[in-house]
């Protein structure tokens, strides 16, 4: 493991910050929207939004947006009013890099590889035996809460075989309020709009904007006038006049469900259904508190419907309003926008001259013709740059209301945010989780990103995400910080926002990942911290025995990458995927009825049919000293050789693996960065090492330091792998002991949810039962040494 570092922020930055929250003074206070004055003695409070599939391809304030860029006056705000950091980066993946917020290690740390899916081991989620952020804070006199979409944990789905605790798992982490999603998305759009006399399930219905549009946009199957169901019983006659242009939608912005061309009932017909989700319209909300209490919120519920930015921001305010001015506060609020499906926000979120803010067509049914599939791709991509673009600006909107709710700011009459961080008590972080998803990637100049090396890659397209900072500590407000941060470093950052010391609550023999930042906020000329960055996604722990129920989706807009992350069909269609899991689409018809199980099989199928297919990669990395960046890939290899065999009978080779070391030049300038595009590699993508003779002597050395600390990196992530099966079997709470926790703790797991998969699944069966027992009654009294973490690394995982 590696050595600690020393931190280099100073007890006098952590003064000059007390000093500055004890000598602001607010605006007057005769505006409910004022900024409120701080308290001299308070700690600050901490207000954390994170962005779902933002990537900075889609920020003005950092100089790209591409040649239509979306609306972000509030964000750009922020960013004047505080400090941006141009050279940050998450992990390819949501679920890693919130982990990382929260926990503040790497992902190989943890086995928190990927986004997590329904059917993972609960074994690649965040560990209730952590010391978590909120548990952190606590020690400090905080209280936490959690709201909107942050993918921490399993979901209800697979019978809930991955979420040991429940609707409780969020307060297991150190939550003491909860109030979102534990699913990684918004569900599938409602094509139906609603009506079950429309198709059989939500994906089976003519409106694929999951509402009734116009006669105009849709002859056959829209309306301009209707009765509008609530969930609460009530009903409005809606039609076109006024600001009502779509009936369809402006019910479903309400919250309602349009019956077309009909008149209101004293009760909703039958075949209107309040219980299916619809994109960011409606969903099942779980909520906790400081006592557990976990439950869910169905989407029939009044307080269920609504555009998810708007709930989103409302429980928010809702919670902050409940808390004592003398208690500080950590409030994160998980924004759903803009992951997939991307669907139209309300009209009234977004401004005027805004392009597409009342332009139904993207809801027409002629753009999807199987007749004209170049005219369909084109349009399609359209609409989803179109769509992306309202969907960010109806979330900065409300990034916007969220501020003056919270008395940190307040609007000008022209409707402009007025935002001074020194004269309020709280510190605004904002952060986006991971690249831009391929389908919304903004490819044109300023900027010309990669839709190709996009989320879920570890390229810069897919890592390279915006991180704003304000409060009342910045030193010059309004600059740049040019230094490298990661997402695990936010977790020491808040750490030091609030007092707490992380080297003294953190074991010596597990130290954390993250690396201070405070200093780049108290002193603007703070020199880098880092002196290399790191980035990596791999694959989830999976049951053993499991591969036939792992089936394959490819995305042809992400240069045809076939993956077994989604577990249903409904997620893959969402993603823009062909589903090879049946044989139920035109162009899955040559496929056995049951479908192909593994990408082995969809390659072969695809090649059969003359099409390219690749992998996602069973594990990757990238690390950057600032100028060179080495990206090293495993995939797996097929047996038998393509091409001389039926598809069906291709499987993953049980140890070949195709390892691959790429080397980069890159930089983060504007408004054309150097990307790691594919065809830029310095020296040709070869097994490690690289061939480097035919390179300058810097760029050789360079490339010796980075693999040396990537061979570092593969043998921390062998170690964690395999810590359960052969370094510490049966210690399941990870304090490198065996002992008397670990059976109390396996004791409470295995009677928990019928016993299936928990952190004391130590053989990976996908249960917590007798065998785990025995492992850690075999292993009792055993102490593990962190110093066998620098193993050699071993091929990874099949994914």
């Amino acid at each position: 493991m590696p050595a600690r570092h020393p931190r280099p922020v100073s007890a006098m930055a952590l003064t000059a910050m007390a000093a500055l929250l004890a000598s602001c003074s607010g605006h007057d206070s005769s505006s409910a929207g004022d900024p409120s004055p701080p308290s001299a003695s308070a700690k600050p409070n901490i207000l954390f939004i994170v962005l779902d599939d933002l990537g900075v391809d889609q920020m003005t304030s950092y100089g790209y947006g591409g040649a239509v860029p979306p609306r972000t006056p509030n964000l750009t705000a922020i960013a004047q009013a505080g400090v941006q950091f141009r050279n940050a980066w998450a992990m390819p993946t949501c679920t890693p890099t919130r982990a990382t917020f929260f926990t503040g290690r790497y992902p190989s740390r943890t086995n928190v590889l990927n986004a997590l899916v329904a059917t993972d081991l609960a074994n690649s989620a965040p560990s209730p035996y952590e010391m978590t952020l909120p548990k952190l804070l606590k020690t400090q006199g905080y209280t936490n809460a959690l709201v909107g979409k942050m993918h921490l944990t399993g979901s209800d789905l697979n019978a809930a075989f991955n979420l040991p605790y429940g609707y409780d798992s969020m307060w297991k982490l150190g939550w003491d309020h909860f109030d979102g999603f534990l699913d990684g998305a918004p569900y599938n759009i409602d094509t139906r709009a609603g009506l079950t006399t429309k198709g059989p399930d939500v994906d089976s219905g003519p409106y694929k904007c999951g509402f009734i549009p116009s006669t105009r946009i849709d002859a056959a199957n829209g309306a301009d006038a209707g009765a509008c169901y609530f969930a609460d019983g009530n009903c409005a006659q809606i039609s076109i006049g006024g600001d009502v242009t779509t009936p369809g939608r402006s019910c479903m912005e309400r919250g309602g469900i349009l019956d077309p061309g009909q008149s209101c009932q004293a009760t909703p017909p039958s075949y209107v259904d309040f219980t299916a989700q619809n994109g960011y319209y409606s969903g099942r909300w779980v909520r906790s508190t400081a006592n557990g209490d976990g439950h869910v919120i169905p989407a029939s519920d009044p307080s269920s419907r609504g555009y998810r930015s708007i709930l989103e921001t409302d429980r928010a305010l809702a919670w902050a309003a409940q808390q004592p001015a003398d208690q500080p506060w950590m409030l994160t609020v998980g924004y759903s926008g803009i992951h997939t499906p991307l669907q139209l926000p309300p009209v009234s979120l977004i401004a005027e001259g805004t392009p597409g803010r009342n332009d139904n067509l993207v809801c027409s049914p002629l753009a999807d013709s199987e007749n004209t599939p170049v005219l369909t791709q084109v349009t399609d991509l359209i609409d989803n740059h179109l769509i992306t673009n309202l969907m960010i600006e109806a979330m900065d909107r409300k990034i916007g209301d969220l501020l003056v709710g919270l008395r940190l700011a307040r609007y000008n009459d022209d409707g402009t945010l007025d935002y001074r961080p020194e004269q309020t008590d709280t510190v605004v972080v904002v952060v986006g989780d991971n690249g831009t998803y391929v389908n919304s990637v903004k490819f044109t100049a300023p900027g010309s990103f990669d839709p190709k090396r996009a989320k879920a890659s570890p390229y810069q397209t897919g890592v390279w995400v915006p991180l704003l900072v304000a409060g009342p500590m910045i030193a010059s407000p309004g600059r740049e910080v040019p230094h490298m941060v990661g997402s695990v470093d936010l977790y020491r950052l808040f750490a030091d926002i609030a007092g707490s010391d992380v080297d003294a609550a953190i074991p010596a023999e597990r130290p954390v990942d993250a690396q201070p930042m405070l200093a780049y906020l108290t002193d603007a000329g703070q020199a880098s911290i880092r002196s290399t960055n790191f980035t990596e996604m791999g694959t989830n722990l999976r049951a053993s025995g499991t591969a036939d129920e792992q089936y394959p989706c490819v995305v042809p807009a992400a240069n045809n990458v076939c993956t077994t992350l989604f577990p249903q069909k409904g997620i893959c269609l969402a993603q823009g995927g062909i589903w090879y899991g049946d044989n139920l689409s035109s162009e899955t018809s040559g496929l056995p009825a049951a479908g192909y199980n593994n990408c082995c099989q969809v390659q072969a199928y695809r090649s059969a049919q003359g099409e390219s297919t690749t992998f996602l990669p069973t594990a990757t990395k990238a690390l950057t000293d600032g100028t060179y960046k080495l990206v090293r890939v495993a995939r797996n290899q097929c047996e038998p050789a393509m091409g001389t065999a039926d598809p069906g009978a291709y499987s993953y080779s049980a140890t070949g693996y195709d390892i691959r070391d790429e080397l980069y030049r890159i930089d983060t300038a504007a408004p054309a960065p150097l990307l790691d595009r594919d065809g830029s590699e310095l020296v040709a993508i070869a097994a490690p090492p690289l061939d480097t003779s035919s390179l300058s002597g810097a760029q050789q050395q360079a490339y010796a330091r980075l693999s040396s600390e990537m061979d570092q990196h593969d043998a921390v992530a062998s170690y964690n792998l395999d810590y359960d099966t052969l370094h510490c079997p049966g210690d399941g709470n990870r304090d490198m002991v065996v002992d008397q926790k670990d059976v109390d703790n396996w004791r409470e797991l295995s009677r928990l949810n019928g016993g299936q998969s928990s952190w004391y699944d130590f053989n990976h069966d996908g249960r917590t039962d007798a065998a785990d027992l025995a492992i850690i009654e075999k292993n009792l009294g055993r102490s593990c040494s962190p110093a066998a973490s620098s193993a050699a690394a071993r091929p990874p995982e099949r994914g």
